[in-house]
């Protein structure tokens, strides 16, 4: 009788959380009201220069995100003024779960457990109310040879690991990487080649049916860089050079 009211207890919590990720997932993309991204900065490389960049970190680092998602959102017909709103949390002391080397399906999803569990545990102390979007950034420093891993956004929880530089010139791709996060969070989908980079066309093409094709003057989001080649592609600067293509704006109920 015990097991049976104990199994009973933990499918009513699994159907109570289900719910609640479906209800804040559909919430997330019906475009009627303002999404709360609250960006925490994390000492990615524990180095002075990432250190000394954090402080100097203001809310209007992270407006042109704001702007980029209320022009296309814009663009596509939908006219909330301000579908995102930024936010800027205190830095974070703790690493991000690792997500190991080629890890197969049980540890991403264990993987992915555990990081819903350390974003809620290291932001509690300064969230109230939970924004609807958390992303954490982790600086490194510009002055090595180190290469960024991959940033990962997920929509189950609706978190974000960013791994981006610390200096001023940066701010404007960080903030490419940062929205690319976002949108995965909401549900869009990687519309590039995970071997090279190249976005794929026509999904991955800022203007697809642009004539020559190449070089594009703008990247998809979801894409991440500007095909200017068959070949080639270039990191945009900023989020001036970036659109929602319509594969992800379909994606994320904006079509």
């Amino acid at each position: 009788m015990f097991k049976v009211v104990r199994i009973s207890i933990l499918l009513f919590v699994l159907f109570v959380v289900s719910v609640s990720t479906w209800l804040t997932q559909s919430r997330s993309t019906d475009w009627n009201n303002s999404l709360w991204v609250k960006v925490y900065p994390i000492n990615g490389d524990g180095s002075p220069d990432s250190d000394k960049y954090i402080q100097q970190l203001s809310l209007e680092d992270f407006k042109p995100i704001e702007a980029f998602i209320a022009r296309e959102t814009t663009r596509y017909g939908h006219g909330l003024s301000q579908p995102v709103r930024m936010e800027l949390g205190q830095p974070i002391g703790e690493q991000p779960p690792d997500f190991g080397d080629a890890p197969n399906v049980l540890q991403v999803m264990w993987w992915s457990m555990k990081l819903r569990l350390w974003a809620s545990s290291v932001t509690d102390d300064q969230d109230n109310p939970d924004p609807d979007v958390r992303i954490f950034v982790r600086y490194h420093s510009p002055s090595t040879d180190f290469v960024l891993e991959n940033s990962v956004g997920m929509q189950k929880g609706m978190v974000g690991i960013v791994n981006a530089f610390a200096g001023r010139r940066h701010r404007g791709t960080n903030n490419v990487v940062i929205a690319h996060e976002f949108l995965h969070t909401l549900g869009a989908t990687d519309k590039y080649d995970p071997a090279n980079g190249m976005p794929h066309f026509p999904a991955g093409y800022g203007e697809p049916d642009q004539k020559p094709r190449h070089p594009q003057k703008l990247a998809e989001i979801m894409g991440g860089r500007i095909a200017i080649s068959d070949d080639d592609a270039i990191v945009p600067k900023s989020l001036k050079y970036v659109l929602i293509g319509e594969s992800t704006a379909r994606e994320i109920q904006l079509r």
